[in-house]
């Protein structure tokens, strides 16, 4: 709104903006806004190319009006751009300037126009063209927008940097170019540099930058049955300990508690750390090295239970770690037994100085990520969350939900895996599932106490919890936690959240990667 005062009084004049899709009746407005945004152009688009456009692809063009005038436009096909890929020129996107490329069933949206008239810039308008292009991409469920854009003011340095060096300049901000820097700030990223892309371009020297926005929310068509699910329901156990008289008696409690999680349809039931550790009271007048290896003795006959419960209650179960006898080895294991009856088999990676010392444990050597029917996960066992390499390793894997089964015997113990937890959920954009042990066990030694609030851990942004807390149990209480996490949550923080830690990570200067396996 603008006031205009005068001697007689004051006039009130007001700034309409309209973004709707292009006429053929916009021709003549258009092209005065075009002349002017173009001064040393001298060829414009014609009523019949316009019209070409509008019967292929009416929604796809789009203007934007200032008091009823056309000051700004952007046009776009659809194209199978696996028919074109990187390396491709205006004239042959376009089929020159006949759009014959426009494929109704194509899966990217390619955008081959967009200026604002110069007396209107800095009103925003560009940026509303192209959210309106954005939300038509989403709309058609297309992959990606990409378009190849100029750089006006290349010419300028061409004689003391290459196109590509301007492009780092122009990104670093030590460069500005109005049309680099504009698209730059509107979320779309470079690709490569095109040589030749516009003949007569003169001000970027026929050169163009390859530029893409990726549609987070782009699904490919789904079968009717079996689609990956995209919320999630987690069921996690506060598991109580207490004396069992046998594995029967361990593997009834264990069966309640995957019946009562399966009955609210939960994709996953996760158990503590060392949730078995009762069946080692028989042995307690054994040395605790000798004792824990009695205890390993179950593991195998547990996780083959634990594939029965998976497959006959419809729930993925992590069940949290339990002692392992690999040979020689004792390991720190668990596994991720699957509805549809298959397991896999995870290690706890760095064991603690109690772990080594009272039962000579050892650390295992596998960090993967783990399929399942709703997508990849990872887990760390308790001690493994305070180390953020494992996470970050998974997360480069595709991990998307990672679960921390412990056990901690104080309030301290477990500040530290939370903090780290919530941590790990941060840095790796991802939800963060941990679940612990309640209660005491008078008779089995180096299991006395435990200490433990379940919980489950998000990003921090807008989209998320403000304390990045999902769902937590109350603590020191037997008890289930029951929370839905969305993964499509997720893909809209990697491309637009307020930070972007996977994508801002500093690659050119530091790396992180497994090392071979030793023999």
């Amino acid at each position: 709104m603008s006031i205009t005062k005068s001697g007689l009084g004051e006039t009130e004049t007001s700034t309409r903006i309209e973004l709707r899709n292009l006429a053929l009746t916009d021709f003549l407005q258009l092209r005065d806004s075009m002349a002017k945004a173009y001064p040393t152009w001298e060829d414009f688009w014609t009523k019949k190319q316009l019209k070409k456009l509008l019967t292929i692809f009416p929604e796809g063009q789009l203007v934007v009006l200032v008091n009823d005038t056309v000051v700004g436009v952007a046009l776009s096909i659809i194209v199978d751009y696996s028919q074109f890929g990187n390396d491709h020129t205006y004239e042959q996107i376009t089929a020159q300037d006949t759009f014959n490329t426009h494929d109704s069933d194509g899966d990217v949206l390619y955008g081959i126009e967009i200026f604002i008239h110069p007396e209107y810039r800095g009103m925003r308008l560009g940026r509303r063209l192209y959210d309106a292009r954005k939300e038509l991409c989403e709309n058609l469920n297309l992959k990606s927008i990409v378009f190849g854009g100029r750089i006006p003011k290349y010419n300028e340095y061409a004689d003391e940097i290459g196109p590509k060096e301007y492009i780092q300049k122009v990104r670093r901000r030590e460069i500005y170019d109005p049309t680099l820097t504009f698209q730059l700030s509107n979320d779309f990223h470079p690709l490569k540099v095109l040589k030749n892309y516009s003949q007569g371009d003169v001000d970027s020297l026929e050169y163009a930058v390859l530029l893409e926005w990726n549609n987070v929310y782009y699904q490919k068509k789904q079968k009717v049955v079996n689609q990956q699910k995209t919320v999630i329901r987690l069921g996690l156990v506060q598991w109580q300990m207490r004396p069992f008289k046998d594995m029967d008696a361990l593997t009834e409690q264990m069966e309640f508690f995957v019946d009562a999680v399966s009955d609210y349809q939960s994709d996953f039931i996760v158990f503590p750390e060392f949730f078995n550790a009762p069946l080692m009271a028989p042995h307690n007048h054994l040395p605790e090295s000798q004792a824990i290896r009695e205890l390993a003795a179950f593991s195998d006959p547990l996780r083959k239970i634990a594939q029965e419960f998976a497959v006959n209650y419809n729930v993925n179960i992590i069940l949290g770690s339990m002692p392992y006898l690999d040979g020689e080895r004792l390991l720190n294991v668990g596994f991720v037994c699957r509805r549809d009856g298959s397991y896999e088999r995870y290690e706890k990676i760095h064991i603690t100085p109690s772990e080594s010392s009272a039962w000579g444990m050892v650390g295992g050597n596998t960090v993967k990520a783990i399929e399942t029917d709703c997508g990849k996960i990872g887990v760390l066992i308790c001690y493994d969350s305070e180390f953020p390499e494992l996470s970050r390793l998974l997360a480069d894997q595709g991990m998307k939900i990672l679960f921390v089964p412990f056990l901690t015997d104080t309030p301290n113990g477990f500040t530290r895996v939370r903090n780290c937890s919530m941590a790990r959920a941060i840095e790796n954009e991802c939800y963060v599932a941990i679940a612990g042990s309640v209660g005491n066990l008078p008779r089995v030694n180096n299991m006395d106490i435990q200490f433990a609030q379940s919980a489950v851990y998000t990003p921090a942004d807008f989209a998320f919890p403000t304390n990045g807390i999902k769902a937590e149990a109350t603590p020191n209480t037997e008890m289930t936690v029951i929370a839905d996490v969305d993964l499509e949550l997720l893909k809209e923080l990697h491309e637009h959240g307020s930070v972007r830690n996977l994508k801002d990570r500093r690659n050119d200067l530091y790396e992180l990667k497994l090392l071979p396996k030793k023999s």
